[in-house]
């Protein structure tokens, strides 16, 4: 699905530059690139961004805004711990399948370069996250009484892991559809982390 053009020349820019880093990898696209793309002149742009760093920051904080909007804040209105956390699991696996959020690919495979500052920012977010998820497990298996050999935290990165690499192999047209494979991830994990 196309994205319709904002009226914010920042959210304009953020989006180019998201489909370019998703295409060509953050390391391969120049601030020219970013500029030619949305016909700017390289001034134009830096006139909104001081540099590659502060686009690519914005859109790691974007892409941990649309994870709390459509995951936690989602799953938060429901009550049972068992179904909140399909509602995560499912929710979850939406947000990184998003054909119009590039800016949770970018998330996902561009971490690296973001300077230690701001990657520290980043990272706070995402162990925020982490810890939520981190406790709903926990809470389930309180819930189930479960003698699980398998902790919470552990549980945590293992489902994170898991449903973050999905963009990597994952065909849009292909055999396994996005509600198929929640169903299916949702299977595996309460196997292995409540079994």
């Amino acid at each position: 699905m196309a994205r319709v053009p904002s009226t914010d020349p920042r959210q304009d820019i953020l989006r180019t530059a998201a489909r370019l880093f998703q295409q060509q990898g953050y390391d391969a696209t120049s601030m020219n690139d970013i500029a030619a793309a949305l016909k700017l002149s390289k001034g134009g742009l830096y006139h909104h961004f001081q540099g590659k760093d502060e686009i690519l920051f914005d859109l790691m904080n974007q892409a941990m805004d649309i994870t709390e909007e459509r995951v936690i804040k989602a799953a938060r209105g429901i009550s049972d711990p068992e179904e909140r956390l399909r509602a995560v699991i499912r929710l979850h696996i939406g947000v990184v399948l998003s054909q119009s959020d590039w800016e949770i690919t970018v998330m996902l495979h561009e971490n690296h370069p973001l300077a230690p500052p701001l990657r520290k920012r980043i990272n706070g977010r995402k162990k925020d996250y982490i810890h939520f998820v981190e406790n709903l497990v926990a809470e389930v298996q309180r819930k189930r009484g479960s003698q699980s050999m398998v902790s919470p935290r552990a549980a945590a990165f293992a489902l994170l892991g898991m449903i973050n690499w999905i963009y990597q192999w994952y065909k849009p047209h292909g055999a396994l559809q996005e509600e198929e494979l929640a169903r299916q991830y949702t299977e595996i994990f309460f196997a292995g982390a409540f079994g």
